[in-house]
């Protein structure tokens, strides 16, 4: 089974849907005992880094997950569940994140050229940057659906891969047991149906 974490924070039943389109168990739940007994953990989030922070860690559920992940359960982070994995964000002031990868949240503004709209709302071309398991079913220049106003760096460790929106910007990561979409999987198609039954059978690890 996999829990879906609620913390306030989120349209889960959408991904709920799509998990149960391809035959995955899933429960949306902010209960510990539950997501402790669950196989598989997704932390999603729309929103404010900080104010999300806030909410996980003053439900309790910030340790839960970083127990559950510590342990070797496979976690995959979505949108801003995907930012919440590194260590700090600076969005709108500087804020921890849950440390489980390594690197920053930034601004897209600023950084890109002036004539690229923020948030970036639509579909991009995902460039693979190295084999990872939740990548199985994706081929090179696949299109998924972003919605961003900032993105991940410092995370070379971690990525596996980008999108070129005005400059490379991660748009996945993994390592070990821990993945990330910047993307909404729930929202594109074929393809994140795909990463998502690659989450929901596959191996921890590479």
């Amino acid at each position: 089974m996999i829990a879906i974490v609620d913390y306030g924070v989120g349209n889960l039943f959408s991904l709920r849907s799509s998990l149960a389109h391809i035959g995955a168990e899933a429960m949306v739940t902010g209960d510990p005992a539950v997501i402790a007994a669950a196989d598989r953990v997704i932390l999603p989030g729309v929103g404010a880094f900080g104010d999300a922070a806030q909410k996980l860690r003053k439900s309790g559920l910030a340790k839960v997950v970083c127990d559950e992940a510590e342990r070797g359960k496979p976690l995959l982070g979505i949108c801003l569940g995907m930012q919440l994995l590194f260590e700090r964000s600076f969005e709108y002031g500087e804020h921890e994140g849950l440390g489980l990868l390594k690197g920053s949240v930034v601004p897209m503004a600023g950084r890109l050229p002036p004539e690229l709209k923020i948030p970036q709302i639509g579909w991009n071309a995902l460039h693979i940057c190295r084999p990872s398991p939740l990548l199985r079913h994706v081929q090179e220049g696949d299109h998924v659906y972003f919605v961003h106003s900032f993105f991940a760096e410092g995370c070379e460790d971690s990525r596996i891969a980008t999108t070129d929106y005005g400059e490379e910007l991660t748009a996945a990561v993994g390592l070990g047991n821990v993945f990330g979409c910047q993307f909404h999987p729930e929202k594109s198609g074929r393809v994140g149906l795909g990463i998502l039954r690659a989450f929901a059978e596959g191996e921890a690890t590479p």
